[in-house]
């Protein structure tokens, strides 16, 4: 049985694409990313949860405060690309379970009433959610570098506060020269899927 998504569509979002290294400097416009998160909202999590929370980081101060909380190697690219987004979880999500999950608007607090309970699912939806995310900024035809290596404690001071937590920051913008390193090696159907 074959996919039933256009061959081009699936190099665009999977077999093509990369985390991007480099990038050029047109701009990523809000019009952009809105038809992004527009596209990728429909994607599925637990009981409609959406915890996933984006900061766009946009200023120049606010890129400086950001990439001094990035690892040495994620510093340059994080400081030339055109736009760089930090992915949080939201742990106060159930506050809108009554609208996103009507037919079970209880949910709120009769399963997450709990702060460890909504920390863990919130984590877990959110960072489904982040992928999403980056497959919605290849669909929009640009390059995403997701990175964990940074100081999250530092990011969520800076950026956030004790209700977000920080799962990733995420460049975004067109792929520059040398953006890829060559592709590495992926898991054979095998040694991934059982049949029980």
């Amino acid at each position: 049985m074959s996919l039933v998504l256009d061959p081009a569509a699936q190099d665009l979002l999977f077999r093509e694409a990369r985390t991007a290294n480099t990038f050029t400097d047109e701009p990523v416009t809000d019009e952009q990313v809105w038809a992004i998160y527009d596209l990728v909202k429909y994607g599925p999590t637990s009981m409609n949860q959406s915890p996933l929370r984006v900061t766009l980081v946009r200023s120049p101060e606010a890129r400086e405060r950001l990439v001094r909380h990035m690892a040495e190697g994620n510093q340059p690219k994080t400081a030339a690309a055109p736009l760089v987004a930090i992915l949080s979880a939201d742990n106060e999500f159930h506050e809108e379970l009554p609208h996103l999950f009507p037919h079970f608007p209880q949910a709120k607090d009769a399963v997450f009433a709990e702060r460890p309970v909504r920390e863990g699912s919130a984590a877990l939806n959110a960072a489904l959610q982040a992928a999403y995310f980056i497959i919605g900024v290849r669909a929009a035809g640009l390059a995403a570098g997701p990175m964990t290596g940074f100081d999250f404690e530092g990011v969520r001071k800076e950026f956030l506060d004790d209700d977000h937590t920080p799962l990733m920051v995420v460049n975004i913008g067109r792929p520059g020269p040398d953006a890829w390193f060559p592709r590495s090696p992926r898991l054979d159907y095998e040694q991934v899927v059982t049949t029980v």
